[in-house]
């Protein structure tokens, strides 16, 4: 039985005040996945407790059906706002883990040492890093025992800057996502047509452009798991 590990937001607004928080999809469609097969799943946050949702994914264009169920599903959502503190399972051994996204991750993800100690550990055990879109910012700041940056000539995936002008939130931000990932050196693909799906592959690090890339995601991340 595989054990996953998805990781999630606690910031609710931008600097603005504007609300924001979890794109709802980006956590549900690899949860379903993961259920299904019967694995372990744990869903963890910087400071644990309280999870808010992004209310731009609850809207009735981009709420799927896997999303709305288990959005109107309490014990669903009572695990969710339960979400462990990630220092309860920073010793623990998973297969995956998993940084989902929504814009609210661009605050509390890149400098959290807890996520850099577990992804770097992960990753330099050969075990599967995962991360869509805005969650992609858990990676950027992450540093091997050699002293560079992980995503450092790897193949990846993120929001990117067009994308943020699509969704109105250039302004709101608090960094430019593509230029942080260009700047340690990764090589980001982007999907030839903006906000479509695109999922990248690169040995243990798969990486997902954008909320439409949920449910690609999800069956990528299952089918590299039962490789392994």
């Amino acid at each position: 039985m595989k054990k996953l590990l998805l990781i999630v937001t606690n910031v609710d607004k931008y600097e603005s005040g504007l609300p924001t928080g979890l794109w709802l999809s980006e956590l549900t469609h690899i949860y379903h996945k993961a259920k299904e097969k019967k694995w372990n799943i744990t869903i963890a946050s910087p400071k644990g407790g309280h999870v808010p949702i992004d209310p731009e994914s609850l809207k009735p264009l981009v709420l799927d059906k896997i999303s709305k169920e288990y959005y109107e599903d309490p014990l669903f959502m009572e695990e969710l706002n339960h979400s462990k503190n990630l220092y309860e399972v920073i010793n623990e051994s998973f297969d995956c883990v998993y940084l989902a996204g929504g814009h609210a991750t661009m605050y509390d993800f890149p400098d959290d040492e807890n996520i850099k100690k577990i992804i770097s550990q992960q990753y330099e055990k050969g075990k599967m890093i995962a991360a869509i879109c805005h969650g992609v910012g858990g990676l950027i700041n992450v540093k091997l025992s050699n002293g560079e940056y992980l995503i450092k000539n790897n193949s990846m995936t993120g929001f990117d800057w067009f994308e943020e002008t699509i969704a109105r939130r250039k302004r709101e931000v608090p960094f430019n996502l593509e230029a942080a990932i260009k700047e340690r050196g990764a090589n980001l693909k982007k999907a030839f047509i903006p906000m479509t799906s695109n999922v990248v592959v690169d040995g243990n690090l798969i990486t997902g452009q954008n909320p439409f890339s949920s449910k690609e995601m999800a069956k990528v991340v299952v089918e590299q798991l039962e490789k392994t």
